[in-house]
């Protein structure tokens, strides 16, 4: 078992990215693939795309996500890919919703991304529990709500 300690760094680095970039001309890629509920997860054991069998043990100060390099050498690399994520995208009508929109998903420690004027909620459970939830939080005020299948991959 290949115990890891700590997150190198963004597969996008471009210090990484070009290690990364001679290591898979020589294939020496492998992917780790965990659920989206594990991300916040400090401690798990997984099994690479190659068989490996995997120990991670991270500080708390580090968290995983998409493209984390986990691993590399001169001749092989472990990079962390995130299974399908999908997103509930809320939109408040009217500028002061988004204040209460922002403030209900944070005390529900919600995770979140925002992509304009929209506050992007990552689905770890149906978007209809995340939907009412809100709605009763503002208190019958509407905003609109669409799910996304996913988005550009970011840490």
């Amino acid at each position: 078992m290949q115990k890891i300690e700590a997150i190198l760094g963004n597969r996008m680095d471009p210090a990484l990215a070009e290690r990364l970039h001679h290591v898979e001309h020589h294939g020496g890629i492998d992917l780790v693939t965990i659920d989206p509920v594990d991300i916040a997860r400090h401690r798990l054991r997984v099994t690479s795309g190659r068989g490996r069998d995997l120990a991670i043990a991270l500080p708390r100060d580090q968290q995983l996500f998409d493209g984390a390099v986990l691993f590399l050498d001169g001749h092989s690399a472990i990079v962390l890919r995130v299974a399908g994520q999908h997103w509930l995208r809320l939109v408040p009508e009217r500028p002061e919703d988004a204040l209460e929109l922002g403030y209900h998903a944070g005390n529900l420690h919600w995770k979140v991304r925002f992509e304009g004027g929209a506050l992007l909620v990552a689905l770890e459970a149906p978007a209809a529990d995340y939907i009412a939830r809100m709605a009763s939080q503002l208190g019958g005020r509407t905003f609109g709500a669409s799910v996304l299948e996913s988005l550009p991959k970011c840490p």
